[in-house]
């Protein structure tokens, strides 16, 4: 299988390329081309899936460089499952957005733009998964991050254009971070691959190691959005077009709270930080949610609860025990399906409704009940109602915080609690509001990023909502109904994920090197 592990990242390359090439002469070309590159990287991260839970990680050296001079792609059980469940939610989106874009006329979202940089964008996030180093995941991240700058600011309103740019200055100033700790680690060790600096930094002197597990933390901390680093999200992310506010929601956070999985359970597993990540991992569930329940707009009410359960991933991180990083692992992919297919909602509500002004919306419940079951039930999800899987990712994590056993873990078991429950309660709000009582129809006169409507677009928000739009949001709120109907395997695969970071030996082994791991080479 290892000849397969470059595959999620140079498919996508390749078809970008193409695409570009094509431009904007053949749309259907286009399209066709996007659908058929991410239908093939999916099934290349399923049969990795399938590979590295049942013989270990796959291994892939670049131009058959040997590490750590050269760059290795490492496909264990957690970066194949994140590969799967993005690969999976990309799609989605994907035809949700031709949908939206043969809705529009493609007037807002030109295709020899977007699906290029959609495309790369699939990349980086694939280059970040299986990144075996550091330095190639810092690429990873600035492919996706450069890609996203594009995407945040399609169509090119004032609105686009201000959160772009703010998004960008908070991008570079991380991605700055993450340089700078990169080449502390380098000098403190000799080298930036992880294999071996999960061997090599237990003989740094444990100050030098705690500044650069609070560098590294930092840097992913603003890219995962915990609080308190996540001030930029809400303004960044209800400002663009419904499918990319999706897969920025569900994906691109995932990315950096993958990152920090992978470098506290492999690079820094004595957890000197462990009580500070429990009090941020509190701190960020009680911050948002409040956030979110005081908000009048759908799209930040929504970015305030992507906040909030970011929460949940750290107290799984925090706890460091095989369990706790089960939960956490469990409850990211969960996370993954059930926020992107709440923003896909929100785009059906706009486009349905005029507006994600919640003051402005009602009685969608009567004018389109399909809207409303697709809403209710990632939202009852999200809310952690029995037994979906939102309620077991919750009862998971729950579980491992009462037997790590401390004051701490107490504290933030009662935080997770408040936290579900005033989920519950902003879910509950956006209901009564958008889908019961009547629509305040003077406000329906501007969409969230606060351009005026076209006769077009107010004739489009009393219309049956495009087929295509629809049927994907159907799909992405099915695989959340799945995880449920499967939780058993699912669990199963999170405990033997879990168990396998709290190991280590097995990726450390899985990469070869000359002469082994060494230990000596840094200062």
């Amino acid at each position: 299988m290892n000849h397969l592990v470059a595959l999620p990242v140079l498919l996508p390359l390749f078809g970008a390329g193409l695409k570009l090439a094509i431009g904007g002469r053949l749309p259907r070309g286009q399209r066709v081309i996007s659908v058929g590159v991410l239908t093939a990287v999916l099934g290349v991260a399923v049969a990795l899936l399938v590979s590295a839970d049942r013989d270990g990680p796959v291994v892939a050296r670049m131009a058959g460089w040997p590490a750590p001079t050269g760059i290795v792609l490492v496909a264990d059980r957690l970066s194949a499952l994140m590969l799967v469940i993005s690969c999976a939610v990309t799609l989605g989106v994907l035809i949700y957005s031709i949908g939206q874009g043969r809705a529009d006329e493609d007037e807002a979202t030109p295709l020899s733009v977007f699906h290029p940089t959609y495309l790369i964008l699939v990349a980086g996030v694939a280059d970040a998964f299986l990144a075996g180093d550091l330095f190639n995941l810092y690429v990873g991240f600035e492919v996706l991050l450069a890609a996203s700058y594009v995407l945040l600011t399609v169509g090119g309103t004032a609105a686009r254009v201000r959160a772009g740019a703010g998004y960008v200055v908070v991008g570079l100033l991380s991605s700055l971070v993450f340089l700078a700790a990169i080449a502390m680690v380098y000098a403190a060790t000799g080298t930036v691959n992880l294999a071996q600096l999960a061997v090599r930094l237990p003989e740094v002197d444990p100050g030098v190691r705690l500044i650069l597990e609070s560098m590294l933390l930092i840097a992913f901390g603003v890219k995962a959005a915990v609080f308190p680093l996540s001030a930029w999200l809400p303004d960044a992310y209800p400002t663009a077009p419904a499918p990319v506010t999706a897969v920025f929601a569900g994906l691109l956070t995932k990315v950096g709270v993958y990152a920090i999985i992978r470098v506290q359970t492999l690079l820094f597993p004595d957890g000197r930080v462990r009580e500070l990540l429990l009090v941020v991992a509190a701190a960020t569930m009680i911050v948002g949610i409040l956030g979110a329940i005081v908000q009048r707009d759908l799209n930040r009410l929504l970015s305030f609860t992507l906040i909030s359960h970011i929460g949940y991933m750290v107290f799984g991180i925090a706890l460091a025990s095989a369990a706790g990083l089960a939960g956490a692992v469990f409850y990211a992919v969960h996370h993954i399906t059930v926020q992107t297919s709440l923003f896909l909602v929100a785009g059906l509500i706009e486009r349905r409704g005029g507006s994600t002004d919640l003051g402005r919306l009602g009685g969608l419940a009567r004018m389109s009940p399909v809207l409303a079951v697709l809403f209710f039930v990632p939202a009852m999800n999200l809310g952690g109602i029995p037994p979906l899987s939102g309620f077991l990712g919750k009862w998971l994590l729950l579980r491992a915080g009462a037997e790590f056993g401390t004051v701490t873990s107490y504290v933030l078991i009662g935080a997770a609690v408040a936290t579900s429950l005033l989920t519950l309660y902003a879910m509950a709000r956006v209901w009564g509001q958008v889908f019961g009582g009547t629509a305040d129809h003077s406000g329906a006169t501007a969409y969230s990023s606060g351009a005026s409507l076209s006769g077009r677009d107010i004739a489009a928000t009393t219309s049956v909502l495009p087929r295509a739009m629809t049927l994907a949001t159907c799909a992405l709120v099915a695989v959340g109904v799945a995880f449920t109907v499967w939780a058993g395997p699912l669990v199963a695969l999170a405990d033997r994920t879990g168990a396998e970071l709290v190991g280590r030996s097995a990726y450390v082994d899985a990469v070869p090197l000359p002469g082994g791991v060494h230990r000596s080479g840094g200062r």
